[in-house]
């Protein structure tokens, strides 16, 4: 078996990801097998925190075309990462995988609210926690809640699973064929280049807490556990390369 090369590790999944090939909603054998990928990763006893976006229920584009107030689009959109959270939740416990959600805006009787010290003791009786509703606050991705919540907990590395792309390019591989794969980047790279890798804050505030980035694809079975491990897949974006 495999031994893991990080003890905590905050995996951070898009909303579109939850979603699969149908492009909205949730489709239930890709929860499942993203649900099975977290259990094979906490079976190896790393300790595990999510952070889901909502981009497969709400996205703010949708509200800008509306003319409706940001901050609001922004509030839908945390309330759509709860649906997603919960959802996930519900996967994990069917495997016999003990879990949490906790919420930046308080919903009680959906879920805990977010307290740093409670969910490191989650964590510490190797609890999965999912942290939904983003931060809290307007104008911030799950990008920036991902990276805000890795330093919070002293995640050794955010694992970034995308959906579309086996990790960063030089531009989209769907649309330029000689887009160029990233093995190892740094910060300033992704900020300099203007890397569609995550948002500048979530990069600043990785570079300065000095929290790797792995970005991989979901759709390969077992890729998790694989960027848990350490085995070279995807990209690995660091403070310095």
């Amino acid at each position: 078996m495999s031994s893991p090369k990080y003890k905590r590790v905050v995996l951070k999944l898009s909303g579109e990801a939850l979603a699969g090939e149908q492009g909205f909603g949730i489709n239930p054998s890709v929860i499942k097998s993203v649900a099975q990928q977290v259990k094979e990763v906490s079976d190896l006893g790393v300790e595990v925190a999510v952070v889901v976006g909502g981009g497969n229920i709400w996205r703010g584009k949708i509200g800008e075309e509306m003319g409706m107030d940001r901050a609001n689009a922004d509030y839908m959109g945390m309330l759509a990462t709860v649906m997603n959270s919960l959802a996930l939740q519900d996967s994990l416990e069917m495997l016999d995988v003990e879990s949490r959600v906790q919420t930046s805006i308080e919903m009680r009787q959906v879920a805990e609210p977010y307290i740093r010290r409670r969910a490191i003791r989650h964590l510490e009786k190797k609890r999965v926690v999912i942290f939904a509703a983003g931060t809290g606050n307007p104008y911030f991705s799950t990008d920036t809640t991902a990276a805000l919540r890795a330093a919070e907990i002293e995640a050794e590395v955010i694992l970034m699973a995308k959906n579309n792309v086996d990790g960063v390019y030089s531009a989209d591989p769907r649309l330029d064929v000689n887009a160029v794969k990233y093995e190892e980047l740094s910060y300033l790279d992704v900020l300099k280049e203007g890397l569609a890798v995550m948002d500048s804050t979530a990069s600043s505030l990785c570079m300065d807490n000095n929290i790797p980035l792995i970005v991989f694809s979901i759709m390969d079975n077992g890729n998790i556990k694989r960027a848990v491990c350490g085995e070279k897949i995807g990209t690995i974006v660091r403070g310095n390369k």
